[in-house]
């Protein structure tokens, strides 16, 4: 009696086991799916998105929507975007908008933006237009804002104009991609000299054909 009570407990329990696997993995399942579509919902919807800070951005400075959203769509970098066009806005007279395309052609956006607000103090906003174009143009922005500000540190009679010339010119000659100078020619006017003189060749001589021999006879002893 006591063995029969033994096995049916046994059995309910293997029943009740087996119930709360079942009714366990789709709870399981569920949360896994959660955990899984949780993150992605969260990143999206926070400041951790790079392309929200840049449209963010771009919009406090008044930057246009569609201005701002193609040029945090485009850009490689959409933080150091959206930093170039407001470090230039606030510290310059430029407008967010001009600044929009240079900053978004740059290969480095908060170098051309240290470049243009360096210049445009020293200059006292002399030449704003002209300073993004500059800068864009050197493969150094930071270098060149430097040399601008170095030169008319020491020399007063240096323009802002000259001083934006003479440095671009000195940086297209040292990165070698002046497009007036010939590839084949070396920088500082030296030109590489070539002997076009030829070298005399060696007379050929006609080679003789070999002309077989006769075969010698033999002397029979006793003639003369």
């Amino acid at each position: 009696m006591l063995q029969s009570k033994k096995v049916v407990s046994r059995g309910r329990n293997k029943q009740g086991g087996s119930a709360s696997r079942i009714l366990t993995a789709p709870v399981l399942a569920v949360a896994g799916w959660l955990t899984m579509i949780l993150p992605s919902m969260a990143v999206t919807a926070s400041y951790s998105n790079d392309y929200r800070v840049c449209a963010a951005r771009l919009l406090s400075v008044g930057v246009t929507a569609q201005a701002a959203s193609q040029g945090c769509a485009t850009a490689l970098r959409p933080r150091d975007l959206a930093s170039c066009v407001v470090k230039i806005e606030r510290q310059t007279q430029i407008a967010a908008a001009d600044a929009l395309s240079s900053c978004g052609q740059a290969r480095r956006p908060n170098d051309l933006a240290s470049c243009v607000v360096g210049i445009s103090q020293n200059t006292q906003e002399a030449i704003n237009p002209a300073v993004l174009t500059y800068c864009g143009r050197s493969l150094l922005p930071v270098t060149y804002a430097q040399c601008v500000v170095g030169l008319r540190s020491e020399i007063e009679e240096l323009t802002p104009a000259q001083a934006l010339d003479t440095c671009i010119d000195a940086s297209d000659s040292v990165s070698g991609i002046s497009s007036s100078t010939p590839p084949s020619r070396l920088p500082g006017g030296l030109n590489p000299t070539f002997d076009t003189t030829p070298v005399p060749t060696q007379p050929s001589v006609p080679v003789q054909p070999n002309i077989p021999t006769q075969p010698s006879v033999p002397v029979q002893p006793g003639t003369n």
